[in-house]
Protein backbone atom coordinates (compact mmCIF):
# COMPACT_ATOMS: atom_id res chain seq x y z
CA UNK A 1 0.00 0.00 0.00
CA UNK A 2 2.84 2.64 1.15
CA UNK A 3 4.74 2.00 -2.36
CA UNK A 4 1.45 2.28 -4.30
CA UNK A 5 0.36 5.72 -2.61
CA UNK A 6 3.95 7.00 -2.69
CA UNK A 7 4.56 6.10 -6.60
CA UNK A 8 2.67 8.96 -8.29
CA UNK A 9 5.04 11.18 -6.70
CA UNK A 10 8.10 9.43 -7.81
CA UNK A 11 9.50 11.16 -11.01
CA UNK A 12 9.51 9.63 -14.76
CA UNK A 13 12.27 8.30 -16.24
CA UNK A 14 11.19 10.92 -18.94
CA UNK A 15 11.07 13.98 -17.20
CA UNK A 16 14.48 12.76 -15.37
CA UNK A 17 15.95 12.37 -18.72
CA UNK A 18 14.51 16.31 -19.70
CA UNK A 19 16.40 17.47 -16.78
CA UNK A 20 19.56 15.25 -17.26
CA UNK A 21 19.57 16.44 -21.06
CA UNK A 22 18.82 20.02 -20.26
CA UNK A 23 21.34 20.18 -17.11
CA UNK A 24 24.16 18.91 -19.73
CA UNK A 25 23.03 20.75 -22.54
CA UNK A 26 22.62 24.32 -21.29
CA UNK A 27 25.86 24.94 -21.00
CA UNK A 28 27.08 23.43 -24.51
CA UNK A 29 24.87 25.24 -25.73
CA UNK A 30 26.31 28.61 -24.54
CA UNK A 31 29.54 27.35 -24.86
CA UNK A 32 28.72 26.86 -28.40
CA UNK A 33 27.12 30.29 -28.57
CA UNK A 34 30.53 31.86 -27.26
CA UNK A 35 31.79 30.34 -30.63
CA UNK A 36 29.49 32.02 -32.77
CA UNK A 37 29.81 35.49 -30.83
CA UNK A 38 33.33 35.21 -31.50
CA UNK A 39 33.12 35.24 -35.12
CA UNK A 40 29.90 37.80 -35.26
CA UNK A 41 32.07 39.72 -33.54
CA UNK A 42 34.81 40.16 -36.33
CA UNK A 43 31.76 40.40 -38.23
CA UNK A 44 30.44 43.22 -36.79
CA UNK A 45 33.76 45.20 -36.33
CA UNK A 46 34.88 44.55 -40.09
CA UNK A 47 31.59 45.38 -41.86
CA UNK A 48 32.50 48.98 -39.74
CA UNK A 49 35.69 48.89 -41.66
CA UNK A 50 34.20 48.13 -45.07
CA UNK A 51 32.03 45.73 -47.10
CA UNK A 52 35.32 44.73 -48.81
CA UNK A 53 37.21 43.65 -45.78
CA UNK A 54 33.79 41.89 -44.56
CA UNK A 55 33.72 39.62 -47.76
CA UNK A 56 37.06 38.79 -47.44
CA UNK A 57 36.76 37.41 -43.77
CA UNK A 58 33.13 35.57 -44.79
CA UNK A 59 35.02 33.95 -48.02
CA UNK A 60 38.38 33.14 -45.44
CA UNK A 61 36.22 32.46 -42.57
CA UNK A 62 34.24 29.91 -44.29
CA UNK A 63 37.22 27.74 -45.98
CA UNK A 64 39.09 27.58 -42.45
CA UNK A 65 36.41 26.68 -40.41
CA UNK A 66 35.61 24.23 -42.73
CA UNK A 67 39.14 22.35 -42.93
CA UNK A 68 39.03 23.27 -38.36
CA UNK A 69 35.48 20.68 -38.23
CA UNK A 70 36.99 18.21 -40.26
CA UNK A 71 39.52 18.55 -37.40
CA UNK A 72 36.55 18.71 -35.12
CA UNK A 73 34.85 15.89 -36.19
CA UNK A 74 37.95 13.11 -36.00
CA UNK A 75 38.22 13.68 -32.30
CA UNK A 76 35.17 14.32 -31.88
CA UNK A 77 34.99 10.52 -31.03
CA UNK A 78 36.70 10.70 -28.28
CA UNK A 79 33.74 11.93 -26.46
CA UNK A 80 31.43 8.23 -27.31
CA UNK A 81 34.22 6.69 -25.99
CA UNK A 82 34.25 8.13 -22.56
CA UNK A 83 31.04 8.34 -22.40
CA UNK A 84 30.67 4.58 -22.83
CA UNK A 85 33.31 3.73 -20.74
CA UNK A 86 32.03 5.74 -17.88
CA UNK A 87 28.37 4.07 -18.52
CA UNK A 88 30.25 0.95 -18.31
CA UNK A 89 32.34 1.97 -15.22
CA UNK A 90 31.29 5.53 -13.35
CA UNK A 91 34.45 5.66 -12.30
CA UNK A 92 37.05 4.85 -14.79
CA UNK A 93 40.32 7.11 -15.28
CA UNK A 94 42.81 4.97 -17.07
CA UNK A 95 40.77 4.54 -19.98
CA UNK A 96 39.08 7.95 -20.14
CA UNK A 97 43.04 9.14 -19.78
CA UNK A 98 44.03 7.15 -22.91
CA UNK A 99 41.25 8.75 -24.71
CA UNK A 100 41.84 12.25 -23.65
CA UNK A 101 45.39 11.89 -24.74
CA UNK A 102 44.95 10.24 -28.17
CA UNK A 103 42.90 12.79 -28.96
CA UNK A 104 45.39 15.33 -28.64
CA UNK A 105 47.55 13.43 -30.70
CA UNK A 106 44.69 13.35 -33.54
CA UNK A 107 44.72 16.85 -33.02
CA UNK A 108 48.47 17.42 -34.28
CA UNK A 109 48.14 14.92 -36.65
CA UNK A 110 45.28 16.08 -37.97
CA UNK A 111 46.49 19.68 -37.96
CA UNK A 112 49.78 20.37 -39.76
CA UNK A 113 48.39 19.04 -43.41
CA UNK A 114 45.58 21.32 -42.58
CA UNK A 115 47.90 24.47 -42.11
CA UNK A 116 50.20 23.60 -45.21
CA UNK A 117 46.01 23.66 -47.67
CA UNK A 118 45.52 26.60 -45.95
CA UNK A 119 48.83 28.91 -46.55
CA UNK A 120 48.12 28.58 -50.18
CA UNK A 121 44.39 29.93 -49.81
CA UNK A 122 45.20 33.04 -52.03
CA UNK A 123 47.02 31.61 -54.84
CA UNK A 124 44.22 28.98 -54.98
CA UNK A 125 41.21 31.24 -55.11
CA UNK A 126 42.96 33.70 -58.18
CA UNK A 127 43.01 30.67 -59.84
CA UNK A 128 39.87 29.04 -59.06
CA UNK A 129 38.73 32.55 -60.27
CA UNK A 130 37.80 34.89 -58.05
CA UNK A 131 37.86 38.52 -58.40
CA UNK A 132 42.17 39.28 -57.26
CA UNK A 133 41.10 41.97 -54.74
CA UNK A 134 38.80 39.43 -53.19
CA UNK A 135 41.14 36.68 -53.22
CA UNK A 136 44.55 38.20 -52.27
CA UNK A 137 42.70 39.89 -49.27
CA UNK A 138 41.42 36.51 -48.58
CA UNK A 139 44.41 34.54 -48.59
CA UNK A 140 45.94 37.29 -45.60
CA UNK A 141 43.35 37.15 -43.42
CA UNK A 142 43.65 32.75 -43.73
CA UNK A 143 47.36 33.31 -43.11
CA UNK A 144 46.58 35.13 -39.67
CA UNK A 145 43.66 33.19 -38.77
CA UNK A 146 44.96 29.19 -39.65
CA UNK A 147 46.96 29.43 -35.91
CA UNK A 148 44.00 29.14 -34.44
CA UNK A 149 43.28 25.46 -35.00
CA UNK A 150 45.81 23.50 -33.30
CA UNK A 151 44.25 25.43 -29.73
CA UNK A 152 40.89 24.94 -31.23
CA UNK A 153 41.36 21.76 -31.60
CA UNK A 154 42.98 21.39 -27.84
CA UNK A 155 39.62 23.13 -26.49
CA UNK A 156 37.55 20.70 -28.35
CA UNK A 157 39.49 17.59 -26.68
CA UNK A 158 39.07 18.96 -23.46
CA UNK A 159 35.12 20.00 -23.61
CA UNK A 160 34.51 16.61 -24.66
CA UNK A 161 36.41 15.17 -21.62
CA UNK A 162 34.51 17.46 -19.48
CA UNK A 163 31.02 16.85 -21.17
CA UNK A 164 31.26 13.27 -20.58
CA UNK A 165 31.84 13.70 -16.98
CA UNK A 166 28.91 15.83 -17.16
CA UNK A 167 30.76 19.03 -15.75
CA UNK A 168 30.57 21.17 -18.92
CA UNK A 169 30.35 24.36 -16.82
CA UNK A 170 34.16 25.18 -16.98
CA UNK A 171 33.81 25.30 -20.40
CA UNK A 172 31.23 27.17 -20.58
CA UNK A 173 32.92 30.06 -18.43
CA UNK A 174 36.32 29.35 -20.91
CA UNK A 175 33.94 30.64 -23.79
CA UNK A 176 32.45 33.46 -22.15
CA UNK A 177 35.98 34.67 -20.84
CA UNK A 178 37.06 34.20 -24.72
CA UNK A 179 34.53 36.44 -26.08
CA UNK A 180 35.49 39.34 -23.93
CA UNK A 181 39.50 38.51 -24.90
CA UNK A 182 38.69 38.65 -28.34
CA UNK A 183 36.20 41.76 -28.11
CA UNK A 184 39.54 43.43 -26.62
CA UNK A 185 41.94 42.17 -28.77
CA UNK A 186 40.52 42.53 -32.12
CA UNK A 187 38.48 45.90 -31.50
CA UNK A 188 42.59 47.08 -31.11
CA UNK A 189 44.06 45.30 -33.94
CA UNK A 190 41.67 45.96 -36.14
CA UNK A 191 41.16 50.16 -35.62
CA UNK A 192 44.55 50.25 -34.09
CA UNK A 193 43.47 51.17 -30.79
CA UNK A 194 45.11 50.40 -27.19
CA UNK A 195 48.25 50.93 -28.72
CA UNK A 196 48.23 48.29 -30.85
CA UNK A 197 48.80 48.47 -34.82
CA UNK A 198 46.03 49.01 -37.19
CA UNK A 199 46.13 45.98 -38.90
CA UNK A 200 42.64 45.48 -39.85
CA UNK A 201 41.74 42.38 -41.31
CA UNK A 202 45.02 40.26 -40.57
CA UNK A 203 44.57 41.98 -37.18
CA UNK A 204 41.25 39.97 -36.92
CA UNK A 205 43.03 36.66 -38.21
CA UNK A 206 45.61 37.42 -35.35
CA UNK A 207 43.22 38.51 -32.39
CA UNK A 208 41.20 34.90 -33.18
CA UNK A 209 44.54 32.85 -32.93
CA UNK A 210 45.18 34.35 -30.15
CA UNK A 211 41.90 34.01 -28.30
CA UNK A 212 41.96 30.13 -29.31
CA UNK A 213 45.50 29.73 -27.58
CA UNK A 214 43.79 32.13 -24.84
CA UNK A 215 40.89 29.51 -23.96
CA UNK A 216 43.24 26.49 -24.31
CA UNK A 217 45.21 27.87 -21.59
CA UNK A 218 42.21 28.52 -19.55
CA UNK A 219 40.68 25.31 -19.98
CA UNK A 220 44.17 23.23 -19.38
CA UNK A 221 44.84 24.97 -15.98
CA UNK A 222 41.26 23.99 -14.96
CA UNK A 223 42.10 20.11 -15.81
CA UNK A 224 44.97 20.58 -13.88
CA UNK A 225 44.11 22.31 -10.23
CA UNK A 226 40.32 21.26 -10.70
CA UNK A 227 39.72 18.11 -8.10
CA UNK A 228 37.23 16.62 -9.97
CA UNK A 229 39.78 16.59 -12.76
CA UNK A 230 42.94 16.21 -11.78
CA UNK A 231 43.12 12.56 -10.67
CA UNK A 232 42.44 11.94 -14.35
CA UNK A 233 46.26 13.44 -14.65
CA UNK A 234 45.64 14.26 -18.22
CA UNK A 235 48.68 15.55 -19.22
CA UNK A 236 50.96 13.36 -17.28
CA UNK A 237 52.93 11.59 -19.62
CA UNK A 238 51.45 12.30 -23.01
CA UNK A 239 54.24 11.96 -25.28
CA UNK A 240 53.67 7.85 -24.34
CA UNK A 241 52.04 6.32 -27.68
CA UNK A 242 48.63 4.71 -27.51
CA UNK A 243 48.43 3.27 -31.19
CA UNK A 244 45.51 1.16 -30.10
CA UNK A 245 43.32 3.85 -28.64
CA UNK A 246 44.85 6.57 -31.41
CA UNK A 247 43.57 4.10 -34.63
CA UNK A 248 39.97 3.54 -32.52
CA UNK A 249 40.06 7.57 -32.86
CA UNK A 250 40.95 7.63 -36.65
CA UNK A 251 38.23 4.57 -37.13
CA UNK A 252 35.19 6.23 -35.35
CA UNK A 253 36.27 10.02 -36.39
CA UNK A 254 37.25 10.18 -39.73
CA UNK A 255 33.80 9.41 -40.88
CA UNK A 256 32.40 12.00 -38.56
CA UNK A 257 35.61 14.52 -39.51
CA UNK A 258 34.25 13.97 -43.54
CA UNK A 259 30.57 14.53 -42.06
CA UNK A 260 31.24 17.85 -40.65
CA UNK A 261 34.21 18.85 -43.27
CA UNK A 262 31.16 17.98 -45.53
CA UNK A 263 28.52 19.92 -44.01
CA UNK A 264 30.83 23.06 -43.42
CA UNK A 265 32.41 23.38 -46.87
CA UNK A 266 29.22 23.61 -48.24
CA UNK A 267 28.54 26.75 -46.25
CA UNK A 268 32.08 27.89 -47.93
CA UNK A 269 31.00 26.85 -51.26
CA UNK A 270 27.96 28.65 -51.13
CA UNK A 271 30.43 31.53 -50.25
CA UNK A 272 32.71 30.66 -52.87
CA UNK A 273 29.74 30.70 -55.80
CA UNK A 274 28.59 33.86 -54.21
CA UNK A 275 31.71 35.28 -55.09
CA UNK A 276 31.00 34.86 -58.59
CA UNK A 277 27.61 36.16 -58.20
CA UNK A 278 29.24 39.69 -56.88
CA UNK A 279 30.52 41.04 -53.53
CA UNK A 280 27.44 42.05 -52.55
CA UNK A 281 26.02 38.48 -52.39
CA UNK A 282 29.18 37.81 -50.03
CA UNK A 283 28.49 40.41 -47.66
CA UNK A 284 25.43 40.08 -47.48
CA UNK A 285 25.99 36.11 -46.92
CA UNK A 286 27.83 36.79 -44.27
CA UNK A 287 25.25 38.30 -42.61
CA UNK A 288 22.57 36.06 -43.00
CA UNK A 289 24.78 32.76 -41.88
CA UNK A 290 25.63 34.31 -38.55
CA UNK A 291 22.06 35.17 -37.55
CA UNK A 292 21.51 31.32 -38.71
CA UNK A 293 24.63 30.28 -37.60
CA UNK A 294 23.27 31.73 -33.79
CA UNK A 295 20.55 29.87 -33.74
CA UNK A 296 22.22 26.37 -34.95
CA UNK A 297 24.48 27.00 -31.55
CA UNK A 298 21.21 25.11 -29.73
CA UNK A 299 20.30 22.24 -31.38
CA UNK A 300 24.44 21.48 -31.29
CA UNK A 301 24.63 21.32 -28.26
CA UNK A 302 21.65 19.26 -27.75
CA UNK A 303 23.67 17.08 -29.98
CA UNK A 304 26.44 17.19 -27.89
CA UNK A 305 24.29 16.11 -25.15
CA UNK A 306 22.31 13.24 -26.54
CA UNK A 307 25.87 11.86 -27.81
CA UNK A 308 26.91 11.91 -23.83
CA UNK A 309 23.61 10.78 -22.95
CA UNK A 310 22.93 7.67 -25.70
CA UNK A 311 26.76 7.13 -24.72
CA UNK A 312 25.66 6.42 -21.56
CA UNK A 313 23.10 4.41 -22.07
CA UNK A 314 25.24 2.42 -25.12
CA UNK A 315 27.89 1.88 -22.27
CA UNK A 316 25.19 0.42 -19.90
CA UNK A 317 23.53 -2.10 -22.53
CA UNK A 318 20.61 -0.18 -21.58
CA UNK A 319 17.79 0.17 -24.90
CA UNK A 320 15.47 2.20 -22.72
CA UNK A 321 17.76 4.98 -21.61
CA UNK A 322 19.16 4.90 -25.23
CA UNK A 323 15.66 5.91 -26.27
CA UNK A 324 14.82 8.10 -24.39
CA UNK A 325 18.00 9.81 -24.24
CA UNK A 326 17.64 10.67 -28.09
CA UNK A 327 14.45 11.50 -28.55
CA UNK A 328 14.67 13.78 -25.04
CA UNK A 329 17.39 15.25 -27.11
CA UNK A 330 15.38 15.05 -30.46
CA UNK A 331 11.96 16.93 -29.31
CA UNK A 332 14.03 19.94 -27.56
CA UNK A 333 15.84 20.69 -30.77
CA UNK A 334 13.11 20.36 -33.01
CA UNK A 335 10.78 22.49 -30.87
CA UNK A 336 13.74 25.64 -30.30
CA UNK A 337 14.26 25.89 -33.96
CA UNK A 338 10.52 25.99 -34.86
CA UNK A 339 10.44 28.79 -32.60
CA UNK A 340 13.62 30.55 -34.16
CA UNK A 341 12.24 30.10 -37.53
CA UNK A 342 9.32 32.28 -36.79
CA UNK A 343 11.22 34.83 -35.70
CA UNK A 344 13.39 35.02 -38.21
CA UNK A 345 10.45 35.04 -40.85
CA UNK A 346 8.99 37.75 -39.05
CA UNK A 347 12.06 39.46 -38.03
CA UNK A 348 14.35 39.63 -41.05
CA UNK A 349 15.24 43.22 -41.86
CA UNK A 350 15.92 44.03 -37.83
CA UNK A 351 18.36 41.11 -37.23
CA UNK A 352 19.91 42.16 -40.04
CA UNK A 353 20.09 45.56 -39.21
CA UNK A 354 21.78 44.12 -36.17
CA UNK A 355 24.94 43.96 -38.02
CA UNK A 356 24.82 46.30 -40.92
CA UNK A 357 24.63 50.04 -40.74
CA UNK A 358 22.31 50.96 -43.86
CA UNK A 359 24.22 55.07 -44.04
CA UNK A 360 27.52 53.12 -44.45
CA UNK A 361 28.21 53.23 -48.29
CA UNK A 362 27.30 49.80 -50.23
CA UNK A 363 24.90 48.52 -47.61
CA UNK A 364 21.73 48.98 -48.56
CA UNK A 365 22.02 46.53 -51.37
CA UNK A 366 23.83 44.32 -49.02
CA UNK A 367 21.03 44.43 -46.30
CA UNK A 368 18.55 43.64 -49.11
CA UNK A 369 19.96 40.91 -49.83
CA UNK A 370 20.70 39.34 -46.52
CA UNK A 371 16.63 40.00 -45.68
CA UNK A 372 15.91 37.68 -49.00
CA UNK A 373 18.16 35.69 -47.32
CA UNK A 374 16.63 35.65 -43.80
CA UNK A 375 13.50 34.27 -45.22
CA UNK A 376 15.06 30.72 -47.01
CA UNK A 377 17.19 30.71 -43.72
CA UNK A 378 13.94 30.58 -41.67
CA UNK A 379 12.81 27.55 -44.01
CA UNK A 380 15.63 25.37 -43.14
CA UNK A 381 16.29 26.23 -39.27
CA UNK A 382 13.86 23.00 -38.59
CA UNK A 383 15.51 20.84 -40.54
CA UNK A 384 18.76 21.81 -40.04
CA UNK A 385 18.35 21.40 -36.19
CA UNK A 386 16.86 17.66 -36.38
CA UNK A 387 19.76 16.55 -38.64
CA UNK A 388 22.47 17.70 -36.27
CA UNK A 389 20.36 16.06 -33.15
CA UNK A 390 19.61 13.36 -34.91
CA UNK A 391 23.52 12.80 -36.01
CA UNK A 392 23.98 13.40 -32.26
CA UNK A 393 22.00 10.47 -31.50
CA UNK A 394 23.48 7.99 -33.87
CA UNK A 395 26.98 9.13 -32.62
CA UNK A 396 26.00 8.19 -29.56
CA UNK A 397 25.72 4.50 -30.87
CA UNK A 398 29.17 4.76 -32.19
CA UNK A 399 27.44 5.03 -35.70
CA UNK A 400 29.33 7.39 -37.51
CA UNK A 401 30.02 5.73 -41.59
CA UNK A 402 26.22 5.93 -42.85
CA UNK A 403 25.58 9.65 -41.17
CA UNK A 404 28.44 10.32 -43.20
CA UNK A 405 27.59 9.09 -46.35
CA UNK A 406 23.86 10.87 -46.13
CA UNK A 407 26.16 14.62 -45.55
CA UNK A 408 27.69 13.85 -48.60
CA UNK A 409 24.22 13.32 -50.65
CA UNK A 410 22.29 16.01 -49.29
CA UNK A 411 24.81 18.74 -49.38
CA UNK A 412 26.68 18.25 -52.35
CA UNK A 413 24.76 16.16 -54.64
CA UNK A 414 21.02 17.60 -54.15
CA UNK A 415 22.24 20.64 -51.93
CA UNK A 416 24.68 22.03 -54.38
CA UNK A 417 23.69 20.81 -57.01
CA UNK A 418 20.27 22.16 -56.94
CA UNK A 419 21.21 25.40 -55.82
CA UNK A 420 23.97 26.07 -58.71
CA UNK A 421 20.87 25.03 -61.35
CA UNK A 422 18.07 27.57 -59.33
CA UNK A 423 20.99 30.15 -58.84
CA UNK A 424 22.63 30.12 -62.51
CA UNK A 425 20.23 28.37 -65.35
CA UNK A 426 16.92 30.07 -63.50
CA UNK A 427 18.82 33.36 -62.41
CA UNK A 428 17.78 33.19 -59.09
CA UNK A 429 21.05 34.08 -57.78
CA UNK A 430 22.04 34.09 -54.02
CA UNK A 431 18.09 33.19 -53.20
CA UNK A 432 19.03 29.80 -55.20
CA UNK A 433 22.18 28.97 -53.44
CA UNK A 434 20.12 29.25 -49.97
CA UNK A 435 17.08 27.17 -51.33
CA UNK A 436 19.47 24.43 -52.32
CA UNK A 437 20.91 24.58 -48.77
CA UNK A 438 17.50 24.26 -46.97
CA UNK A 439 16.58 21.49 -49.91
CA UNK A 440 20.00 19.73 -48.99
CA UNK A 441 19.85 19.91 -45.42
CA UNK A 442 15.91 18.29 -45.50
CA UNK A 443 17.32 15.41 -46.97
CA UNK A 444 19.96 14.96 -44.43
CA UNK A 445 17.27 15.10 -41.57
CA UNK A 446 15.29 12.54 -43.23
CA UNK A 447 17.65 10.04 -43.61
CA UNK A 448 18.95 10.32 -40.40
CA UNK A 449 15.22 9.83 -38.53
CA UNK A 450 15.15 6.59 -40.77
CA UNK A 451 18.22 5.26 -39.18
CA UNK A 452 17.49 6.03 -35.86
CA UNK A 453 13.78 4.59 -36.05
CA UNK A 454 15.41 1.32 -37.58
CA UNK A 455 18.59 1.35 -35.03
CA UNK A 456 17.12 -2.26 -33.67
CA UNK A 457 17.00 -3.76 -36.97
CA UNK A 458 20.02 -2.66 -38.21
CA UNK A 459 22.06 -4.02 -35.03
CA UNK A 460 23.00 -0.92 -33.82
CA UNK A 461 21.65 -1.22 -30.01
CA UNK A 462 23.61 -3.13 -27.09
CA UNK A 463 22.32 -6.78 -27.18
CA UNK A 464 20.45 -6.58 -23.32
CA UNK A 465 18.53 -4.17 -22.25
Amino acid sequence: MTTHATSPNLPSPWREEFRATLALAWPLVLTNVTMVLINSTDVFLLARLSPDALAASALGSGIVIAVLLFGIGVITAASPLMAAEIGRKAHSVRDVRRTVRQAFWASVAVCIPLWLILWFTGPFLIWAGQPVRLAEDTGLFVRALQWMILPTLGVVVLRSFMAALERPNWAMAAGIAAVIVNAVINYGLIFGHFGLPRLELVGAGIGSSLTALFQFIFLAAVVMRHPKFRRYHLFGRWWRADWTRFFTIWRLGFPIGLHMGFEAMVFAAAVFLMGYIGTSSVAAHAVAIQIASMTFMVPMGLGQAATVRVGLGFGRLDKDAIRRAGWTAYILGVGFMSAMALIIWLFPATLAGFFLDPELKGNVEVLNLAVSFLLVAAVFQIVDGAQVVGTGMLRGLQDTTWPMLFAALGYWVIGIGFGCWLAFYRGWDGAGIWIGLAVGLGIVAALVLTRWLMRERLGLLPLKG
